[in-house]
């Protein structure tokens, strides 16, 4: 396990059930720092975590009285990780298909370069369900085009290390980035502020039911969720563009 004052595992959780107990565990045999923020469950998930609070020293549990959705969960754990002194935060999810045998080599980089975000890039197993894998692709796509050269190499894994005042900058300046967009569009919006990206491959798994697999994701739902985000996004790169080019011509 390596402790570090400067960098967090911060996991949010909406009705995982039992897969959240062994992700925690996962990752705190890896991490000392592991917090997570329960996101309005009602499967009992708080009492749970409580109880193992006292064999693990470093799990902090952070409740919200309702769903809010990914990013508003992960944006309530930054806003105290800040106050506790912490930098950067890796986000995992809860559901067990992020590796946490990789955070050890993700903080690494992420202590060694500590302005940049390190990005995972999913290597995907045989039982990666292929609309999720296509449309991940079409995603990825548009997150480049929105952020030329900046080489955003999966925008949806979000096992990630993040500087934590540029994310908390970002989000504050919209009040999008709150649900299952949060993923894509943290990534394009720090690649605007200038942070760089470092990419690292990472195994992802996803689990079947009899494993305890457990998934919010709602094709129709969440595909028009992220549908608006990119033509938001490739709106604000093109007004960008405009304004970059009217600053040029101005100075000639």
């Amino acid at each position: 396990m390596t402790a570090s004052p400067t960098h967090l595992v911060l996991i949010p959780s909406y009705n995982t059930g039992a897969r959240l107990i062994e992700t925690v565990r996962e990752a705190a045999t890896h991490w000392s720092s592991v917090w997570v923020v329960i996101d309005g469950s009602t499967d009992g998930s708080e009492r749970v975590l409580h109880d193992q609070a006292t064999g693990l020293p470093g799990l902090r549990v952070l409740v919200l009285d309702h769903n809010r959705g990914k990013g508003a969960a992960i944006l309530h754990g930054l806003n105290l990780a800040v106050i506790a002194g912490f930098t950067h935060v890796l986000t995992m999810d809860a559901d067990g298909q992020h590796p946490a045998g990789h955070i050890g080599r993700f903080m690494a980089a992420s202590r060694a370069d500590p302005a940049a975000m390190i990005l995972g890039r999913p290597v995907f197993d045989e039982h990666a369900p292929p609309l999720r894998v296509q449309g991940r692709r079409i995603s990825n796509w548009w997150a480049n085009v929105e952020t030329p050269g900046c080489d955003i190499g999966d925008s949806l894994f979000g096992f990630r290390v993040y500087p934590i005042a540029d994310l908390v900058a970002v989000m504050h300046t919209t009040r999008w980035m709150r649900r299952f967009d949060f993923d894509p569009e943290a990534a394009v919006r720090l690649c605007w502020r200038g942070v760089r990206c470092i990419n690292l491959p990472a195994p992802v798994r996803y689990l079947r039911a009899e494993e305890g697999g457990v998934s919010h994701f709602h094709y129709g739902r969440d595909n028009l969720l992220l549908g608006w985000m990119h033509v938001r996004l490739v709106a604000g790169a093109l007004i960008r563009i405009m304004r970059r080019r009217l600053r040029d011509s101005g100075t000639h």
